[in-house]
C-alpha cells in the first residue's frame, strides 16, 4: 500500500511538472495544388500562437511526407523543403508547450501508420484526462514517443474497433475530456473536430475548389481564402473528394464555453472568432474599464501590443488623449510564453523602452490586457517613472487572474499568479503605481454576452471550471486496468 501511494504521489508530481498541453495554432487545406506552400503561409499567420516548434504533413493520396522542426516557421521552411511536401492535402501546426519539455519529439503534426492507412494529427487544446488514459494504455502495452496529449488520441484511434478513420476518431474523442480543436489528415481526407464545449477556435474557409481550416481567420485572409463558417462545438467535419460532410456525434447537450482569454490576449486583433472581431471586443473592454475606473490623467498609453485596442477604447470613453509612450522591439518574443524567469526579466528590458522627455511631468494611464505574475508590468511602470512620468495609473482590461487554465492557455500555477495571493491594493504597491483598476468580472461577462452572444469560459478569473481535471481523481484507479473487451469504459469516468 505504501509503495502504491508513493507511485501515485510520483505520478501527481509528474503531472504537475509535465502538463502535456499546448496552446497552438492549426492549419489545414484539402484539394489544392499548392497545399504545402499555402499551409506554410497559414502557419506564418498563426506564428503568434506558438514559437517553439512547427511542422507540416502533406498527402498525395497514397503517402504522407513530413517536415517538423524546432523554432519559427520562417527559419525552418524554404522553397526546396516545401517542394518535397507533395500532394493536394496538408495540415500544419505551430506550438508552444506549457510543459517543461521543449523537444522535437513533441513537435506536431504527429504521424502514425494504422491498418486504415497513414494518419497525422494536429491538436490545439488540453485533455484533462490525458494522463489517466495514458497510464492505463501504458499498462496495457502501449508505447508513447512524446509527452503530448495528442498522442493519446492517436493510440485510442488505433485501438478503436470502428471501420472508417473518421469513425475511429469519433470513438477516440468520445473517451477524452477537455479542450480540443484538431485536424486529422488521412491519405484522402481532412477531418476536423471541436470539443462539445467549444473551448478553442477553428474556422472553415474556401479557396477555389479547396477547403481550408484554421485556428484564426487571419490565416484565411493571408492566403486569400473566403471565410465560410466556424466548426461548431461538438461538430466533426469530414472533407473528402471535394465535399464536406458534417457530423454531430457528441450530441448538443454541453453548454458552450469559448475561451474568453482568446479575445483578451491570445488571438490576433484582425481575427474574427466565432464571428466576433477581436479588435472590437478588446476596444469595448477598454470602454467598460474607463467607466468602471475613471482617473484624471494627461494621456492613455498601452503596453504594446495586446493592450493597444483596450487603450484606444479607454481613451475614447474617458476623453483622455491616446499616446504611444512606449516603443516596442518587434524582434523579441512574447515574454508571457518564455519558460524561465531570468529570460522573462531580461526580455522586459529589451522589449520595451519609454519615451524619455515626452513623459516628463505627465500623468499616465498605462493599459494592459491582463496581469499574470506581474513581471512585465512592474518593470514597465518603473521604467515610465524613471523616464519622468509624474503619476502612473495602471488599468487592466481583464479581471484578476486567480486560477490556472486547464484547457490549453499557458497561465502560471495558482501559486505564481499574483492576484491569487495578493489583494488589489497589495498588487498596486508591488507595481509601484499610483492606482490600479481591474475590469470587473461582471463587466467582462456583460461585454461577452453583448459582443459574442455565446457562452464563455472565464475560469481563470472566476475559478469556476466547466470541465474539471480528472487525472488526479483517476490515478488511484490506475492499478486496475479494466478490459474494454469486458464492455467497460476504462477511465472515462
Amino acid at each position: 500500500m505504501t509503495q502504491d501511494r508513493e507511485t501515485l504521489e510520483g505520478l501527481l508530481r509528474e503531472r504537475e511538472a509535465d502538463h502535456f498541453h499546448d496552446e497552438c495554432g492549426v492549419f489545414g487545406i484539402h484539394g489544392h495544388e499548392e497545399a504545402a506552400h499555402l499551409t506554410y503561409l497559414g502557419l506564418y499567420a498563426l506564428q503568434h500562437r506558438g514559437q517553439e516548434s512547427c511542422g507540416i504533413v502533406a498527402s498525395n493520396g497514397h503517402e504522407h511526407t513530413v517536415q517538423r522542426a524546432m523554432g519559427l516557421v520562417a527559419d525552418n521552411f524554404n522553397s526546396k523543403g516545401i517542394a518535397r511536401l507533395l500532394g493536394k492535402h496538408a495540415i500544419g501546426h505551430v506550438r508552444y508547450s506549457t510543459s517543461g519539455e521543449s523537444l522535437l519529439r513533441n513537435a506536431q503534426p504527429i504521424c502514425a501508420t494504422t491498418d486504415g492507412g497513414p494518419v497525422a494529427i494536429a491538436h490545439n487544446g488540453n485533455l484533462v484526462n490525458a494522463l489517466a488514459i495514458r497510464r492505463e494504455l501504458e499498462g496495457r502495452g502501449a508505447i508513447f514517443s512524446s509527452t503530448s496529449d495528442s498522442e493519446v488520441v492517436l493510440h485510442l484511434l488505433a485501438r478503436s474497433r470502428e471501420g472508417a478513420l473518421e469513425d475511429r476518431l469519433i470513438d477516440a474523442l468520445s473517451r477524452v475530456k477537455g479542450a480540443f480543436s484538431l485536424l486529422l489528415l488521412t491519405d484522402d481526407a481532412l477531418i476536423a473536430a471541436r470539443d462539445p464545449h467549444g473551448f478553442r477556435p477553428l474556422s472553415i474557409g474556401r479557396l477555389g475548389n479547396g477547403f481550408v481550416l484554421a485556428s484564426e481567420t487571419c490565416a484565411l485572409d493571408l492566403i486569400g481564402a473566403r471565410f465560410e463558417r466556424d466548426v461548431e462545438p461538438g461538430e466533426v467535419v469530414v472533407i473528402r473528394r471535394g465535399r464536406l460532410r458534417s457530423l454531430r456525434p457528441f450530441g448538443r447537450e454541453a453548454p458552450e464555453h469559448f475561451c474568453v482569454f482568446e479575445y483578451i490576449y491570445f488571438a490576433r486583433p484582425d481575427s474574427n472568432l466565432m464571428r466576433s472581431n477581436v479588435y472590437a471586443f478588446r476596444k469595448e473592454l477598454g470602454r467598460v474599464l474607463a467607466r468602471e475606473h475613471p482617473v484624471a490623467a494627461d494621456m492613455v498609453t498601452p503596453v504594446l501590443d495586446s493592450g493597444m485596442s483596450a487603450a484606444l477604447g479607454f481613451a475614447e470613453e474617458s476623453g483622455i488623449p491616446y499616446e504611444t509612450a512606449l516603443v516596442r522591439n518587434q524582434y523579441v518574443k512574447r515574454t508571457f510564453i518564455e519558460p524561465a524567469q531570468s529570460i522573462r526579466d531580461f526580455g522586459v528590458k529589451i522589449k520595451h523602452n519609454a519615451m524619455r522627455g515626452f513623459l516628463e511631468g505627465k500623468r499616465v494611464v498605462l493599459v494592459e490586457d491582463s496581469i499574470m505574475r506581474g513581471t512585465t508590468l512592474r518593470k514597465i511602470a518603473t521604467m515610465m517613472r524613471n523616464a519622468g512620468a509624474r503619476e502612473v495609473h495602471l488599468r487592466v482590461s481583464a479581471p484578476p487572474t486567480i486560477g490556472p487554465c486547464h484547457y490549453g492557455i499557458d497561465t502560471p500555477t495558482r501559486e505564481e499568479l499574483i492576484a491569487s495571493n495578493h489583494s488589489v491594493e497589495e498588487i498596486r504597491e508591488i507595481m509601484g503605481a499610483d492606482s490600479l483598476g481591474y475590469l470587473s468580472l461582471e463587466g467582462l461577462q456583460r461585454t461577452a454576452a453583448a459582443q459574442m452572444k455565446r457562452g464563455i469560459c472565464d475560469a481563470c478569473f472566476s475559478d469556476r471550471y466547466p470541465v474539471t481535471s480528472e487525472d488526479a481523481q483517476a490515478l488511484p484507479q490506475l492499478t486496475l486496468f479494466h478490459s474494454v473487451e469486458d464492455g467497460e469504459d476504462e477511465v472515462d469516468g
